[in-house]
């Protein structure tokens, strides 16, 4: 999910300003431990989206503070939005940060990939103790949606450590194999015919 997407959904439950925008950002994914947004990535993607004609300033506000630009969804970012709602939503399970450093560690042979392998549990173990411990202490009858994000998190963790257990046990047949390397490509110009 992009930030433009809850910005778009935001919108299109009433007008807001940018700040307006970012703690009803915040309070729907259940702060910024779950997911901080910055104040200028949201000042960012609505002047992305207000570009791209899917918002549009409505008015300005101005209190004792600095004005405030208030935004307005237009009948494109309600189209553009719907898209979003009719897709399914993917997850980069492929571009893993741990995956890549454990084969950087075999290719290159400068980190020892069981002890990678230990280190990634005791982290991994680290944030289920964490995450466990703010479920526990959410309330069911005013952060039922938390929760879900939170069972959500700790279920993807679990597959985590699974994978690693999985992986230290075939770590010695991975090792056995040829390592992934690129095609060699002739260098220089073309022979001649």
């Amino acid at each position: 999910m992009s930030v433009r997407h809850a910005v778009l959904g935001l919108l299109a439950q009433h007008s807001r300003h940018g700040y307006e925008l970012r703690a009803a950002f915040q309070a729907i994914v259940g702060g910024e431990e779950m997911w901080e947004v910055k104040p200028a990535q949201i000042y960012t993607t609505l002047a992305r989206l207000a570009r791209d004609g899917l918002v549009a300033p409505q008015a300005v506000e101005q209190d004792a503070g600095p004005e405030k630009r208030i935004f307005a969804i237009t009948p494109a970012g309600r189209k553009f939005l719907r898209q979003w709602f009719a897709c399914g939503s993917g997850h980069a399970h492929q571009r893993d940060e741990f995956f890549i450093k454990l084969m950087i560690a075999l290719v290159s042979g400068i980190a020892d990939p069981y002890q990678l392998l230990h280190t990634q549990r005791n982290y991994l173990y680290q944030q289920l103790h964490a995450l466990t411990t703010q479920r526990a202490h959410a309330d069911p009858r005013r952060e039922l949606a938390k929760i879900l994000l939170l069972d959500k998190a700790v279920m993807h963790l679990e597959a985590d450590l699974r994978w690693l257990d999985i992986t230290e046990a075939r770590l010695d047949e991975v090792r056995q194999q040829p390592l992934p390397a690129p095609e060699s490509k002739p260098r220089g110009r073309p022979r001649r015919i």
